[in-house]
């Protein structure tokens, strides 16, 4: 348990100086429009240069954000000048109901699809080839795609997305369940198929279900900007990354943790669950 506590802090501190390092050494940092505007007397002119010269280390950069998290500020968007939190508060929920509707709608489709693919004795191209091609497509082309042919949504593009890679994993795991010597005894005796997936099939999978389920969201999380900023979604992937474009770094540096602590969480639930499954 240590470890994996080590490992995750390890990892979000990572993600903030890697995080910090990339808008600060990013081209166009140091300017600012707002040098340009006629609007700005030349004391507030003064006060952006000088502004613009604090951040210039680093280190001070790194030790500001932190220094304001640690005592609960989570610091003021430099694009919209209000808090960070004010703008990530009602965006948890929009970004928190797309990722379960559309890991719920994937888990639903591939558990359907890889039920008749698996059932029987050669797998079918017919599941196959669709499953393929998904796993090949990005998810901003996807989401493009649908934004052409004026069908489909932001969850709509998700589930697809992680049907076709948990397809993939259900399909082989549900094909291998169906061989086993006993359920292929039980067949023969005339039980029914249902009563044997019931009762047999799908508790012998749930550990590595939830392996499957914890990757998932890790999937998800990561197809969540593309999708997000091409539907026009007000979600933290939309907010990412309309801060990587502004170099809004409290906001850039808010969200990354948010996502970093989300991946670390997955990943920690799938390695427990691999454990209990091993016991």
């Amino acid at each position: 348990m240590a470890g994996r506590l080590a490992r995750t802090v390890a990892v979000i501190v990572l993600v903030v100086v890697g995080t910090t390092a990339l808008v600060r050494f990013a081209p166009g940092y140091f300017s600012d429009a707002r040098e340009m505007d006629g609007r700005y007397a030349a004391i507030e002119r003064a006060e952006l240069a000088v502004e613009a010269a604090r951040n210039r280390s680093l280190a001070q950069m790194l030790g500001e954000e932190i220094g304001g998290w640690v005592r609960g500020n989570s610091g003021v968007s430099r694009q919209f000048g209000v808090p960070v939190w004010e703008l990530i508060e009602p965006r948890l929920a929009v970004s928190g109901a797309l990722l379960v509707r559309g890991i719920a709608l994937a888990w639903g489709l591939a558990l359907c699809a890889s039920l008749f693919s698996s059932a029987g004795r050669n797998p079918s191209l017919l599941w196959q080839a669709p499953a393929a091609i998904l796993l090949a497509v990005p998810a901003a082309a996807l989401a493009t795609l649908c934004l052409l042919v004026n069908s489909g949504g932001p969850v709509l593009v998700l589930a697809l997305l992680l049907a076709a890679r948990d397809f993939k994993f259900l399909h082989r795991a549900l094909h291998k369940a169906w061989l086993d010597p006993h359920i292929l005894q039980a067949r023969a005796q005339g039980v029914r198929p249902l009563n044997l997936l019931r009762a047999h099939v799908l508790p012998a999978l749930l550990p590595q279900l939830g392996a499957l389920a914890s990757l998932s969201i890790v999937t998800a999380l990561s197809a969540l900007v593309p999708v997000e900023v091409i539907f026009n979604v007000p979600g933290l992937g939309e907010l990412a990354w309309n801060a990587a474009i502004n170099r809004d770094l409290p906001v850039l540096l808010f969200v990354t943790t948010i996502l970093a602590i989300a991946v670390t969480c997955a990943g920690m639930g799938s390695h427990r669950t691999a454990a209990w499954r091993e016991a």
